[in-house]
């Protein structure tokens, strides 16, 4: 009886965050109630409560779910042994774009972060988010010192702002791309582009600024 009440919890938990992306999506994250959520569920407010603290908590927890494959593939490749840093930092932005582009709920959820999410209020900040985020970034930026530490990148290179220039390539490719989805092929451009990118960066990679002077 126990399992087959956890397996209900379970249902009810994703059937939730199924209901959030849809009605997210279709009215933005600020104009969109927890009654709204419940509806589109089938079920009751108090369900809600049962899972999720606030609609902050469903928020993020929506966003956990759709990244978590992104974030699983990014652990293997910076605990992967004697990985070739470049290959590792091409194979994860492409995976991304792959997919971003390929993945239903991963396109949608991004599209709520950029397109329907009014950073106001109550949906202002999420420190947890926040502090995922600078996690992902310094694995990042550890691909690229293990490039300058076998030489693929010369020494004065500065892998921060190398990891934030591939982050907001990353993110304003996909921002622009949600505008409209239709304007090319994402996922089929996505090795070139990451190539592209790539090539700029080894070619001329940014300097630390006393490496300048």
């Amino acid at each position: 009886m126990a399992r087959k009440t956890k397996e209900e919890a379970q249902e009810t938990y994703v059937a939730l965050l199924d209901a959030a992306e849809q009605v997210f999506a279709e009215r933005g994250v600020t104009k969109t109630t927890l009654n709204d959520v419940a509806s589109a569920a089938g079920m009751t407010r108090g369900a809600i409560y049962w899972h999720f603290k606030d609609k902050n908590a469903l928020f993020r927890a929506m966003c956990d779910r759709a990244f978590l494959p992104m974030e699983v593939l990014l652990n293997e490749i910076v605990d992967a042994p004697d990985q070739d840093p470049i290959a590792a930092l091409r194979k994860m932005n492409v995976h991304f774009l792959q997919q971003v582009s390929g993945d239903v709920r991963q396109r949608r959820v991004f599209d709520i972060i950029f397109h329907r999410c009014e950073k106001t209020g109550d949906m202002s900040a999420f420190p947890a988010e926040e502090e995922k985020r600078a996690e992902c970034l310094s694995k990042v930026e550890a691909i690229l010192q293990k490039a300058v530490l076998q030489g693929r990148l010369p020494p004065e290179t500065d892998t921060w702002i190398a990891m934030q220039a591939n982050h907001s390539f990353l993110i304003g490719l996909v921002h622009e791309w949600l505008v409209n989805c239709e304007a090319f092929d994402l996922g089929s451009y996505s090795e070139a582009l990451i190539d592209m990118f790539l090539a700029g960066l080894f070619a001329c990679p940014p300097l630390k600024k006393q490496a300048q002077a």
